[in-house]
């Protein structure tokens, strides 16, 4: 079981509906009931970070419930020891945050929405949304429901282009008529992959290209922009398929002329790539197939 899947199922149990912050009450003063809540929360976080599962269930009425967020129903102290018990066994020194969206206080009862996050002593973390519905008693705040949503954030365009994070650094490949050097890195914005390219013959660098490589969200697939240093450029998609990336591609030359080729990037996972290039054509001529092995460069030695 995952971290974030055990925490889906035990954390929520932690009583995360007690604020850490609160809503204005009227010119700006706090509303009392939520100072009293803020001060229950206080507990909670305390003995959560302890892992003391006992104080944390008794933050939840005799049969309060929780709802995870697959819709499984938790009732009763109990059963919410039992789960926190577990939590704490499988990732001992777990801490919380807590961020209130909204609270309300109707007489004797509350209701809070926000999200929480907790993160295990090795820095993986877990964020969910809730609504949990407050009951006034003589101990204080204690919980009536609480109702989970998973709330994992949106990934970023350089998260969806992982799968092919492997080519960030230097390459080489060196044939019988050129010397081909490759250089990946990522943007200062962690979005997009930037790639040099230099071809060099007999001692002369003969053709530079420029490539920046970004996640298309139209297409749900990377694409990828090339601009010569002959004036030429192209476009190309990226598709996986079968381990092997499948880039289809389509260019202008400098004259003019257009081209396009599918090829074949395959990650040999021992420091190199195979790149197979197939359907090559330029103007109304058909190119030949190639395929050339490229070799990582070995990080320099450090002086």
């Amino acid at each position: 079981m995952t971290y974030r899947s055990s925490f889906l199922m035990l954390v929520a149990t932690a009583g995360m509906c007690f604020v850490s912050s609160f809503a204005p009450f009227a010119f700006g003063q706090e509303d009392p009931a939520a100072t009293e809540i803020r001060k229950d929360w206080d507990k909670v976080t305390a003995a959560f970070s302890g892992g003391k599962a006992d104080e944390v269930a008794a933050m939840f009425l005799a049969k309060g419930e929780l709802i995870d967020e697959q819709g499984t129903v938790y009732q009763g102290q109990k059963d919410i020891k039992e789960l926190l018990t577990a939590f704490f066994a499988k990732f001992p020194g777990s801490q919380m945050k807590n961020e209130i969206e909204s609270i309300r206080v109707l007489g004797t009862i509350a209701i809070q929405e926000g999200r929480r996050i907790t993160t295990a002593k090795d820095g993986t973390s877990a964020t969910i949304r809730y609504t949990s519905v407050l009951a006034k008693t003589d101990q204080g705040w204690r919980i009536a429901s609480l109702r989970d949503v998973g709330d994992e954030s949106a990934p970023t365009p350089g998260d969806l282009l992982k799968p092919i994070s492997w080519l960030v650094g230097e390459w080489i490949n060196e044939g019988a008529d050129a010397r081909v050097k490759i250089s990946y890195k990522w943007s200062e914005d962690k979005n997009f992959i930037l790639g040099e390219i230099s071809v060099t013959k007999s001692d002369q660098v003969v053709m530079k290209t420029s490539q920046r490589i970004g996640w298309d969200a139209l297409l749900g697939a990377p694409r990828s922009w090339n601009f010569d240093s002959d004036g030429g450029f192209a476009e190309a998609t990226w598709t996986q398929v079968e381990g092997a990336w499948l880039v289809r591609s389509s260019a202008v030359m400098p004259d003019g002329q257009t081209g396009s080729a599918i090829v074949k990037i395959s990650n040999e996972e021992n420091g190199r790539y195979m790149m197979t290039g197939t359907n090559r054509i330029i103007g109304n001529a058909i190119e030949d197939d190639f395929q050339i092995t490229v070799v990582k460069v070995p990080p320099a030695a450090a002086k």
